[in-house]
């Protein structure tokens, strides 16, 4: 793993990523504390949590959870149901959705990680973009893992962990996301 896809804590950079996420919290309880027909306010907090402005046509039911933000990419027409975290990093650890993306209740996209090793876990993060490609769709309680490109039009079973690429159009399900059937388009 290189540099690039580290995030050091006891630097510089990483007290401004604190910062940001301490303010992104904030913004995340506002969210979650609107009625829920208040569409205009979520719309202006996501804009405000993403850093850009977020499609109209993108629904996101409360409660949902992100930590730092700007690194997250909605396409058009993406529905994201409750209970949802995002746990992103600009750049590197980036969460682009494609259009037309479903995404279930309490789905977890984790693109920052720490390492496996004791001794370095509070040494650094690691980061690696997660990309959700258009029309596919995550069941109920699904968590994608750092580094994971899931393919156009595929499909993720509920309580599935992905851990590697998923093809497009193709049906994954279970604990670890064992392929059940491939079709095209």
């Amino acid at each position: 793993m290189s540099d690039q896809d580290r995030l050091y804590v006891r630097t510089p950079e990483f007290a401004r990523i604190a910062e940001r996420i301490e303010h992104v919290n904030t913004l995340t309880s506002r969210l979650n504390g609107l009625p829920f027909d208040d569409k205009a306010g979520r719309g202006a907090l996501l804009a405000e949590i993403t850093g850009k402005p977020v499609p109209d046509s993108v629904t996101v039911y409360p409660p949902f959870y992100t930590h730092y933000g700007l690194g997250i990419d909605f396409g058009e027409h993406v529905f994201v149901n409750q209970g949802c975290t995002f746990m992103d990093n600009l750049g590197r650890g980036s969460i682009r959705l494609g259009d037309g993306v479903l995404i279930g209740p309490k789905t977890n996209l984790i693109a920052t990680d720490h390492p496996v090793e004791a001794a370095r876990r509070s040494e650094y993060l690691t980061m690696a973009p997660i990309t959700i490609e258009a029309n596919a769709w995550l069941g109920a309680a699904v968590t994608v893992l750092p580094g994971v490109t899931i393919g156009r039009g595929a499909v993720v079973g509920a309580g599935t962990v992905v851990t590697k690429d998923v093809p497009p159009d193709t049906l994954v399900t279970g604990p670890s996301a064992s392929e059940r059937k491939r079709w095209n388009g």
